[in-house]
């Protein structure tokens, strides 16, 4: 039995959630984001709850798959999520210009990124060292994290790079000298 699949979403009253076949839609004060599920769980709505069925005991996986991405519309189109990252490096920085994001991390050219629509960049540190990727969808905001990291990932040996600011590198010891 899946335990997770079983829990019913709990909708906030500033969310509205409408259910037409296999299509769900949830609007709320962030944004409005719409999923087709699988035809093997169905989806019902019962007050201010979203409860999801399974058809046959094999669909466990599927059945707990589906609670957690219309739990996560629901938390994304209310509260929304937030990835905070760290350029770690001297001279490595970045910044922010209308829908461009420039990150300078020792390359010869800049890199530029174009930031998807959705989401914004905030909280960017006074020396352009850190920043927070917002937005309402957790897979847009999760994607575009990683190729934002990407561009320079964290080395294993000084830890120069773009990390999550969660992340903890492990550092190798350098060359030893002989005796």
């Amino acid at each position: 039995m899946s335990r997770i699949g079983k829990q019913p979403v709990t909708v906030p009253s500033t969310v509205d959630v409408k259910i037409s076949g296999r299509t769900i839609t949830i609007k709320g004060p962030k944004g409005s984001l719409s999923w087709e599920h699988s035809p093997k769980i169905t989806v019902k709505q019962e007050g201010a709850q979203i409860i999801c069925e399974r058809l046959s005991l094999e669909d466990s996986a599927l059945h707990g798959t589906t609670r957690a991405l219309i739990s996560n519309m629901v938390t994304g189109v209310s509260v929304g999520f937030k990835k905070e990252m760290q350029i770690v490096g001297t001279g490595y920085k970045m910044s922010v210009a209308g829908s461009k994001l420039t990150i300078n991390v020792g390359y010869s050219n800049p890199v530029l990124m174009d930031i998807p629509k959705g989401l914004e960049i905030t909280n960017i540190g006074k020396k352009g060292d850190s920043f927070s990727i917002v937005g309402f969808d957790k897979q847009l905001v999760g994607e575009f994290a990683a190729q934002v990291r990407k561009v320079r990932p964290p080395e294993p040996y000084k830890g120069k790079g773009i990390r999550y600011k969660t992340e903890h590198v492990r550092t190798k010891q350098g060359k030893k000298v002989g005796a």
